[in-house]
């Protein structure tokens, strides 16, 4: 049930009320170990719930929610150690220029939080996910707006993380759901919210950006927005094992129907007898891929509509022709065409991420051709470098390369972001609107500002400012 105007201004209410509640670490930690265990607890029927409303299967959501019960478990250590609070203490120095008084600083939680779940990650990027997981590590209650693909299983987590917020001495609603397009809109604009985390469209997201930067108190926005992911395979890659990177391109590409934000949606490949290797190896694994089941109608009305489109472009050629395997389903595909028209300024739509399982392959015939289309590209969150021993175009390509995204991996495919403190989920624009990440430990600084105390004395300083390290946190 769609949540009206006055029930998102009391779920923003409730949340913003709980505050407070969430400022002890110990506390913190202890909810989110607890939401990860009923989580797993309750696996079987959140899988189940899942897989009726996404049909994306047990194998894959089975492993999505061992990654999000990770997420979780991860953060609770992330508050533990307390290295996020980022404390730095500069003690007085008269003798200082100019003279230095006694300075601490260190970050505390912005307040509500509002997070827009994801259509294709069901759990680990939507209500129990990096988003809630890591605001919630930060001190600050979530309202979240449920996806309209995945309702039953939003409802069902949430009421997980509730449960556990009880057991663990939290108000529930330190976690709230909304339902609904006007309350996703509602809930930007409320007054109380102060953060926003996002993964979906472009036109989605940038209509919530720009919400968010024109309130009378405009507040962070971390939008996911979309990512073409591009990847160059250099000429001696191609010549040292075309087939190989064939295969693995299809597999990538593929992967739950092609709705993965990390999907690699272009391949600049070179063009001669190993690029052909290379491209009647992607196409044979392509073919034999089955038809597959999109997230909704509204998204496989898109792709068929998307492919098409691209595929009736002159010069484009259809190796795998993409589109409709019948009534429900989609058939993955290859689209082919030369470097130089691009290059030329030709087929921007090429250039544009098409969500579902197809990806464009551009046959190049020199460097210069692959670095004018590389500066035609827009930001990404990652960018894909296949590369040989000793190969002389590595070093110049990942130069090229690491302007345009927030991940740059040699000789690998991006589905698949490890939860890790080095990772890094995000990148230029569209593919974020911020330069942080929503995956890894250090996702919870979006959530976090910095304060510094001057001359406070030392009874009036929060704890973990206070001297002697009466809490034992890392301080600088």
């Amino acid at each position: 049930m769609e949540a009206t105007a006055e029930e998102v201004d009391h779920a923003v209410r409730a949340a913003h009320a709980a505050r407070g509640a969430l400022a002890d670490r110990v506390v913190r930690s202890a909810f989110l170990r607890t939401a990860a265990d009923l989580l797993d607890a309750s696996g079987e029927h959140v899988v189940e719930a899942a897989d009726a409303e996404t049909a994306l299967g047990p194998v894959r959501l089975t492993g999505e929610l061992a990654r999000t019960t990770a997420q979780l478990r991860a953060f609770a250590e992330v508050v533990e150690d307390g290295s996020f609070l980022d404390v730095r203490i500069d003690l007085p120095d008269p003798a200082a220029a100019p003279p230095r008084p006694d300075l601490r600083r260190w970050k505390i939680p912005l307040g509500v939080v509002a997070v827009y779940a994801a259509s294709n990650f069901p759990l680990a990027f939507s209500v129990p996910g990096g988003d809630t997981a890591s605001a919630l590590a930060a001190g600050c209650p979530v309202v979240i707006k449920a996806h309209p693909d995945h309702p039953a299983t939003s409802e069902l987590c949430a009421s997980l993380l509730r449960r556990a917020a009880a057991k663990a001495g939290l108000p529930e609603d330190v976690v709230v759901l909304v339902h609904g397009f006007d309350a996703g809109v509602e809930l930007i604009r409320h007054p109380l919210v102060a953060a926003a985390g996002f993964t979906g469209s472009i036109r989605g997201g940038r209509a919530l950006f720009d919400a968010a930067a024109t309130r009378p108190v405009p507040i962070p926005f971390h939008g996911e927005l979309g990512s073409l992911n591009p990847v160059v395979v250099t000429e001696a890659a191609a010549a040292e094992r075309a087939e190989e990177i064939g295969a693995g391109l299809a597999g990538s590409m593929t992967l739950g129907a092609g709705q993965f934000c990390t999907k690699p949606g272009f391949v600049l490949a070179p063009r001669g007898a190993d690029g052909d290797r290379f491209l009647d190896a992607l196409t044979a694994a392509v073919s034999e891929t089955e038809p597959s089941v999109m997230l909704d109608h509204r998204m496989r009305d898109a792709f068929v509509a998307g492919v098409a489109e691209r595929a009736a472009l002159p010069g484009v050629d259809t190796p795998v022709t993409p589109g409709a395997g019948g009534a429900h389903t989609v058939s993955a595909g290859v689209l082919a065409v030369d470097a130089a028209v691009l290059a030329d300024g030709g087929h921007h739509l090429l250039l544009e991420e098409c969500f579902g399982p197809v990806t464009v392959v551009a046959r190049y015939s020199g460097r210069e051709e692959v670095t004018a289309v590389l500066g035609l590209l827009p930001g990404n969150l990652t960018a894909g470098l296949h590369i040989a021993d000793e190969d002389p175009d590595a070093a110049p390509l990942l130069a090229e390369l690491t302007p345009l995204a927030g991940r740059v991996l040699v000789n690998g495919w991006p589905t698949g972001v490890a939860v890790a403190p080095a990772q890094h989920h995000g990148g230029p624009y569209p593919a974020t609107t911020s330069t942080s990440t929503s995956v890894g430990a250090t996702a919870i600084e979006r959530w976090l500002r910095p304060v510094t105390y001057q001359s406070t004395p030392d009874h009036l300083l929060p704890p973990e400012l206070r001297d002697g390290n009466p809490l034992g946190l890392p301080r600088r």
